[in-house]
């Protein structure tokens, strides 16, 4: 064997090396085609940006309304009454201790002078507390729960702390908790209706433009099909054009809702504040990011290989 058939052998390129070039091939076909016709692209880009948008900014407003004390994770609060022979040190004491249960969000001690002078402010019977010679509130713990357990480890939860030799009483509010569960269930299942009827039509609108894409196309897929081309090498660059669409419209759908929570965070400051509270929108988190480059890059996959498969079998090799 001759030298220059021996360094041809050599340079063969491997299996993992061909599929490499290959997709490498179908990445670089993708963005010239989407090159050609750049408005088209980045209206295409845009409109599922805003349909992607819709949920995520909807994700968000969830998040932000649930933060804090004004939320929904601290709307759901028990009560503990303690004895009377607990002495304050032992009350804060507990107070740090159920903080760390499974399940408790924040908890909040009491005294027995504190919940007096309190009773005393904003209940107008002054005057007549000042005629009696003891105390007659007990010292309370207020833990607020996290408002996404399940419903039956809130209970469990309840029961474990009113089982404490240091409670006498525990005590939340059941018809309220029965709504807030309700108001949970609702909010989640339209969540996933709305996500689904637009993850759809991302899926219309990346399955009409990768068609159309095809349509202009026929010849050149019909000469591929005519000298033998693997089905999978023909759909491959559309592929990643429908993968292109779904990250632009993931990049924009981010950009989207961030300038959303900037735009609502100065008057969203302003209405906490005649509240006596203090809220700080958040945008979206790092993994909320990443979900939603996910979702755009798996709709536009999804979207393409729905078109392009259905467009190649009504294309027939040149004569």
């Amino acid at each position: 064997m001759s030298s220059d058939k021996r360094k041809r052998v050599a340079h063969r390129p491997s299996l993992l090396e061909r599929l490499l070039q290959d997709h490498v091939r179908a990445l670089s076909a993708a963005f010239e085609a989407m090159a050609r016709k750049p408005i088209s692209s980045l209206v295409t880009a845009f409109v599922i940006g805003i349909t992607l948008a819709l949920p995520a900014g909807l994700h968000t407003l969830l998040l932000n309304l649930d933060q804090g004390d004004t939320g929904l994770q601290g709307s759901l609060r028990a009560s503990l009454f303690l004895n009377d022979n607990t002495s304050q040190e032992r009350g804060m004491a507990l107070t740090k201790e159920i903080t760390h249960h499974t399940g408790v969000s924040a908890t909040r001690y009491i005294s027995r002078a504190q919940a007096l002078e309190d009773f005393r402010t904003y209940s107008g019977f002054a005057a007549a507390l000042d005629l009696l010679k003891d105390n007659p509130l007990p010292a309370t713990i207020v833990v607020s729960l996290d408002s996404r357990l399940p419903r039956p480890e809130v209970e469990d939860l309840l029961h474990n702390l009113a089982k404490l030799p240091e409670v006498a009483q525990a005590k939340l509010d059941e018809v309220w908790l029965q709504r807030l569960y309700a108001i949970l269930a609702l909010v989640q299942r339209a969540v996933v209706l709305i996500a689904s009827a637009l993850a759809l039509s991302v899926l219309v609108v990346i399955g009409n433009t990768v068609r159309l894409d095809v349509e202009g196309r026929r010849e050149e897929i019909g000469v591929l099909k005519l000298i033998g081309a693997a089905p999978g090498y023909i759909r491959r660059p559309y592929l990643y054009t429908g993968i292109c669409y779904g990250l632009g419209g993931g990049i924009l759908a981010c950009l989207l809702v961030e300038a959303g929570v900037l735009a609502l965070s100065e008057p969203a400051q302003q209405l906490s504040g005649l509240y006596d509270n203090t809220v700080r929108l958040h945008g979206l988190s790092f993994n909320a990011v990443v979900a939603l480059f996910a979702a755009g890059a798996g709709l536009g996959w999804l979207g393409a290989l729905w078109a392009v498969s259905r467009q190649l079998l009504r294309v027939e090799p040149a004569p």
